[in-house]
């Protein structure tokens, strides 16, 4: 439930309620703005409790919160996340542009491709250190010695880097080389991983899992915000449908339901999404016409060479392309 107190409430009125919250078991979570102090209390409420905290001082009134999604409610806050990543900020009206290959293959390749993505126009460098795949045999990437090189090229290039986490006993050395951890799909439901990444002083970007309900994925999001850790991105990344055509089913009404349910930005992965090159762009412009805060999208110099997810990555040219059609979308509609 919801607490809002009163315009001119007392910081002792305001203890008060904390106090009494804890009391009955409820995790707290306080929210002080300039007009208004609200307390999230999540636990076990009954009518008869909220009956009784209506009651105290200083209380204007107390609302239930039906979604079984607590901190990342929109009724829990109001106003919207705004993350910061490096010199960026995620979800204050900004389009974020995430680029890079797949996986780091090599520090050359690799410095290359992220010099090359930063003069088109890239606002944050990707690029898998761990790559957990569906064969055994598939690369699975240089782990800490690609999780270096993607560190070399925060230095380089002055951009900050998002890589994906599947480790819970990592969390930490990973955080340390990186700006963004990454959830993949695989992952999404992984709550110990989860829990681990609510004890880290980073941003954290969660992909939708290819099965998974909006309401499980922002239940996902819940673990790592009751965690700790309220800098949680949304990635829509596809779905698993029946179709064939595509990788996955690109579900872009999740851009404005997440927006109206919570409050976390949301960013849109179209390579993934529709596994196909072609279809990257009109994708991506798609997602910031739903209005994502974002796109992450894959690019490689040579994709016929990809270590992984080349049908679906673009060339440095198309990437140029796409950058330049997303800014004048943006300008189209603020204008």
């Amino acid at each position: 439930m919801i607490i809002v107190m009163e315009a001119n409430a007392s910081q002792e009125q305001i203890k008060l309620v904390h106090d009494r919250l804890e009391e009955n078991g409820f995790k707290v979570h306080l929210s002080q703005g300039v007009e208004r102090t609200i307390m999230g209390a999540v636990g076990e409420k009954t009518q008869a409790m909220m009956e009784l905290f209506e009651t105290l001082p200083g209380v204007e009134r107390v609302v239930p919160i039906v979604q079984p999604f607590k901190l990342a409610s929109r009724v829990f806050q109001q106003q919207q996340s705004l993350i910061p990543v490096g010199n960026e900020v995620v979800g204050d009206g900004s389009i974020q542009i995430i680029a890079g290959p797949c996986a780091v293959e090599g520090r050359e390749k690799y410095l290359e491709v992220a010099q090359v993505v930063k003069e088109a126009g890239a606002t944050m460098l990707r690029g898998g250190a761990f790559k957990p795949r569906t064969s055994p045999y598939s690369f699975q990437g240089l782990e800490k010695e690609g999780l270096k090189i993607l560190a070399e090229a925060r230095r380089v290039t002055g951009l900050p880097v998002v890589t994906e986490i599947v480790d819970p006993r990592l969390v930490e050395e990973v955080a340390d080389y990186v700006d963004v951890l990454q959830v993949g799909a695989r992952n999404m439901q992984n709550f110990f991983l989860l829990r681990e990444l609510g004890k880290v002083n980073k941003p954290v970007l969660l992909k939708r899992g290819p099965s998974a309900t909006v309401e499980e994925w922002i239940m996902a999001a819940e673990y790592i915000i009751s965690s700790g850790n309220p800098r949680v991105i949304m990635c829509e990344r596809g779905i698993r449908s029946f179709e064939k055509y595509t990788r996955n089913t690109l579900d872009l009404s999740a851009v404005p339901l997440i927006k109206q349910l919570t409050h976390l930005p949301i960013i849109v992965d179209p390579s993934h999404g529709t596994g196909k090159w072609k279809l990257v762009e009109p994708m991506a412009l798609a997602a910031v016409g739903a209005g994502a805060d974002g796109i992450m999208v894959e690019v490689h110099q040579n994709p016929s060479e990809a270590l992984s997810d080349g049908p679906q990555s673009l060339t440095p040219e198309h990437f140029r392309e796409l950058v330049s059609k997303v800014k004048r979308m943006v300008a189209a509609l603020h204008s």
